[in-house]
């Protein structure tokens, strides 16, 4: 199993919708690969809670019922393991995210995929994870035309 990595500053909204999104499409298309998500810059005690609202409330309009666990855990600062062990790292908005990596994780800065998602100073939360999922979206349409058939026959 492969394994996609989603970056955002908190990972308590973007990256987290990105990462609930992409396991639960992976899995229903039979694509090998698992989403974990982590923040550049986590900070405790700044968001009222494991996950934003409007996260949950996209999660719940697409259909996806989350796994107890992946909604309780709180925003996790990313690691470099984590950032070595992905096949694919995401960054979900290239201003706000590759100085970030830069101070953060040198050399980061380069290895990434950046999308352009602003965050909620710049965009409503309808309009950011809209973003998010048609890219989600388009992303394991991407890697599941690149693997083939698999086992299931689909």
């Amino acid at each position: 199993m492969q394994t996609i990595l989603f970056l955002c500053t908190g990972n308590y909204y973007r990256s987290r919708y990105a990462e609930l999104l992409f396991n639960e499409l992976a899995q229903k298309s039979g694509l090998v690969w698992h989403a974990e998500s982590g923040g550049l810059l986590v900070k405790e005690g700044v968001n009222p809670g494991p996950i934003a609202k409007p996260t949950l409330a996209a999660l719940a309009a697409a259909g996806i019922e989350s796994h107890p666990a992946d909604i309780e855990r709180y925003p996790a600062q990313v690691t470099e393991t984590e950032l070595a062990g992905a096949a694919i790292v995401v960054a979900l908005k290239e201003a706000e995210h590759r100085p970030l990596l830069a101070s953060g994780y040198p050399g980061w800065e380069d290895r990434v995929v950046y999308w352009h998602i602003h965050d909620l100073d710049k965009a409503s939360a309808a309009e950011a994870l809209g973003e998010i999922d048609g890219l989600v979206r388009g992303l394991v349409q991407e890697l599941t035309a690149k693997s083939g058939p698999t086992t299931s026959g689909r």
